[in-house]
């Protein structure tokens, strides 16, 4: 098992669309131990695969709610969710990060429900649902797969502040990433 540095907003791999799994052997239960490990490291609730810049169709999720811990993986995942909200996400209760935008915060709307379907590592079906934590978790990840930061899904003056803070960083352009246990973003 292994740490594996994380990609940055900016690179072409996180707006790419994953590719479905089509071999389920040793090397793939590996990699979503990796996946584990270096959403470990990070601290975070999910990684998706091409966080990592690896272009399969898989994530892992880790988190505690109020009332238990939700831990599991997902290869070539399907999402279905309670309809989006429309309005104004609200600046506390709808605080959103992400391991491929290090040390950022902004609301984000997201669905109250979520189910993803999907196979495990020996490909037999997996089927997680949720709500609140839990299903923002499974719609993040889910996005990531289908090529897309929850950056994207921001609207008005949060996502006029995420394009500035983009910016300040420098963060708009490949290359950029850093290693969970290492103090600094390259």
């Amino acid at each position: 098992m292994a740490v594996r540095p994380i990609l940055i907003s900016g690179d072409p791999r996180l707006a790419t669309p994953a590719v479905p799994v089509t071999s389920f052997d040793e090397e793939l239960a590996a990699f979503v131990e990796d996946l584990f490990e270096t959403n470990t490291a990070a601290n975070g609730a999910g990684l998706a695969a091409n966080q990592v810049g690896d272009p399969r169709a898989v994530f892992v999720f880790d988190l505690v709610d109020e009332r238990r811990r939700y831990r599991g993986h997902l290869i070539n995942p399907v999402l279905e969710t309670s309809e989006l909200p429309e309005t104004m996400p609200d600046p506390d209760d709808d605080l959103e990060g992400c391991l491929s935008v290090p040390g950022e915060w902004f609301p984000c709307g997201r669905a109250r429900w979520a189910k993803v379907t999907g196979v495990d590592v020996t490909g037999a079906p997996v089927t997680v649902e949720g709500t609140g934590y839990l299903a923002r978790c499974l719609q993040h990840e889910s996005d990531h797969l289908n090529g897309h930061l929850y950056l994207d899904r921001l609207i008005g003056r949060n996502q006029r502040a995420a394009r500035k803070m983009i910016k300040a960083r420098r963060w708009n352009a490949p290359g950029h990433s850093w290693l969970p246990g290492s103090t600094r973003a390259s």
